[in-house]
């Protein structure tokens, strides 16, 4: 509703390969209210859906936010007053609280945590990206900023929607003996196997080493990981350090972001007529 009476644009730049067949400008109408809604439900799912390690929830939120923020300082020191300057002054006056109130936050949620954030801090972060990024007309910037979050939303489906058995949770194992973290499993009954199409589907991720699969002696299932980016990383990385895994997969973040950035700033005028600096595409 804000965005209706305070903006209300709803037309989209076409890209240039498009334009001769759509014109430069194409108007979605209602369906960008359903897109942005869509933004909505997803951004502060995302990050709760990634979780279940002592940091996790805030290291991906406090990078997100950082790289928002870098978004932002990209527009504002363009060599000319851009017209976008409100809207990104605008999204810094939530980010900087929010990094302010989330790096004091990692301080005791951080490996051994004192702090847990559960839902609230999860969802609280991932609605202050969409109204920054909605209000300040960059939703397809944070996008690209979630894409770890969209690949383990993706990577979960077959256990979301009860394809593969989900438990109610599905963080990684903790195993006593060593103090490392394994990936977490689902265990497969004699008499509750996966249908064939199933696993011929989980026997494929399995040889991709985008699963691991236990059968036994009669080629019956046992067990498989769940499927979550923290167990996908344990399945690669072998058992890790909760700490660790929490760095490593931080580290990942920050660098899929920057490649984000990286796409939106570097690579716009490959698809449309110029970048957020006025420098335009060759042959225009």
């Amino acid at each position: 509703m804000v965005y209706f009476v305070d903006f209300g644009v709803t037309s989209i730049v076409i890209p240039i390969p498009l334009q001769p067949y759509l014109g430069e400008l194409f108007n979605l109408g209602s369906i960008y209210y359903v897109y942005m809604a869509g933004v909505a439900i997803f951004s502060p799912n995302s990050i709760n859906i990634l979780a279940g390690i002592n940091g996790i929830e805030v290291t991906q939120s406090i990078v997100i936010a950082l790289l928002l923020a870098l978004n932002d300082v990209l527009y504002l020191v363009t060599p000319y007053p851009h017209p976008a300057t409100d809207s990104h002054l605008f999204s810094l006056y939530f980010l900087l609280p929010f990094l302010g109130v989330s790096f004091a936050l990692l301080h005791y949620n951080w490996y051994p945590a004192r702090v847990f954030v559960g839902d609230t801090y999860c969802y609280f972060a991932g609605m202050v990206f969409v109204v920054v990024s909605i209000l300040g007309h960059f939703s397809k910037t944070l996008v690209l900023l979630l894409i770890p979050q969209i690949f383990n939303f993706v990577y979960s489906v077959p256990q979301l929607f009860g394809l593969v058995p989900c438990p109610r949770h599905r963080l990684p194992r903790f195993n006593a003996r060593t103090g490392l973290l394994e990936p977490s499993v689902t265990p497969w009954a004699v008499d509750r196997q996966p249908k064939r199409p199933i696993a011929w589907g989980l026997k494929v991720l399995d040889r991709l080493r985008l699963l691991r699969v236990t059968l036994d002696e009669q080629g019956r299932f046992v067990e498989t990981t769940n499927f979550t980016i923290l167990n996908l990383w344990l399945v690669w990385r072998g058992p890790l350090k909760e700490d660790r895994l929490a760095v490593e997969l931080t580290g990942m973040q920050v660098v899929v972001g920057l490649f984000g950035l990286f796409v939106r700033h570097g690579l716009a005028r490959v698809v449309f007529k110029e970048d957020n600096w006025g420098i335009t595409s060759p042959g225009w």
